[in-house]
């Protein structure tokens, strides 16, 4: 098992894809602690990850439970699709608060609890590298994710602590629940990916436990897409 002994803290852990990835830290020996606005089964916390009085009290939490924390692995998000000119400033708000903030939030309160190193990994988004059409709170909060996530690596990595992120193109999961329900939308956004399919929650879960182990002990700063080849290039033959 490849994080036996190890610990981990994952926000977002409820559903999707950090759910997956809780369930896969799990299953390779690390003991996970889970932050989400839902309550979820084993260990955990519900809290909102961009308050941070309640994270505050979360990590002292954690910090008596676990004592040290090896693995953080950032995901909670929410989603607001809308160009900038119908874009509400309060949803706009709302997306940094938690994509951008939480991040920050969390490997903040994380660190002093990776007192001889470890592995931080975040959560970004395609839509952080690339453009896709009316997601711009979203996608700024991403790329806000991004370039954190490089700031982080060379801020910490005197610490032993690694920082990576992972950009998810379009996983089944409830944030693309709408175009799942149209299969005409569906088809189309399949056919976007060279590969042939939709991402599942566990292809990012496997990308996150990559960078949690060993298997990854040179690598930091590295920003990693999990897209099926969305943004390897233009799709149709032209």
């Amino acid at each position: 098992m490849r994080l036996q002994g190890k610990t981990a803290v994952v926000t977002g852990g409820a559903s999707g894809i950090g759910a997956a990835t809780a369930q896969l830290f799990t299953a390779e020996g690390a003991r996970v602690f889970v932050i989400d606005v839902k309550a979820s089964p084993g260990p955990g916390a519900v809290c909102d990850v961009s308050d941070e009085d309640a994270m505050q009290r979360t990590f002292s939490r954690i910090g008596s439970e676990l004592g040290v924390v090896d693995v953080l692995f950032n995901c909670a998000g929410i989603a607001v699709r809308d160009p900038v000119w119908s874009a509400e400033a309060a949803d706009w708000d709302r997306c940094f608060a938690v994509n951008a903030r939480g991040v920050f939030l969390g490997s903040k309160y994380t660190i002093p609890l990776m007192p001889t190193g470890g592995t931080i990994i975040n959560v970004a988004s395609i839509v952080g590298i690339t453009g896709v059409r009316d997601r711009a709170p979203y996608s700024a909060s991403k790329g806000a994710v991004v370039a954190l996530t490089r700031n982080m690596a060379m801020d910490l990595a005197e610490r032993g602590i690694r920082v990576n992120c992972i950009c998810p193109g379009f996983v089944e999961t409830e944030f693309i629940g709408g175009i799942l329900q149209d299969a005409g939308r569906s088809a189309h956004l399949t056919g976007l990916h060279p590969l042939g399919r939709l991402g599942k929650p566990e292809d990012i879960a496997r990308a996150a436990l990559f960078f949690a182990s060993a298997d990854s002990e040179w690598v930091t700063g590295q920003i990693l897409a999990v897209d099926g080849g969305f943004t390897a290039g233009e799709p149709t033959r032209i």
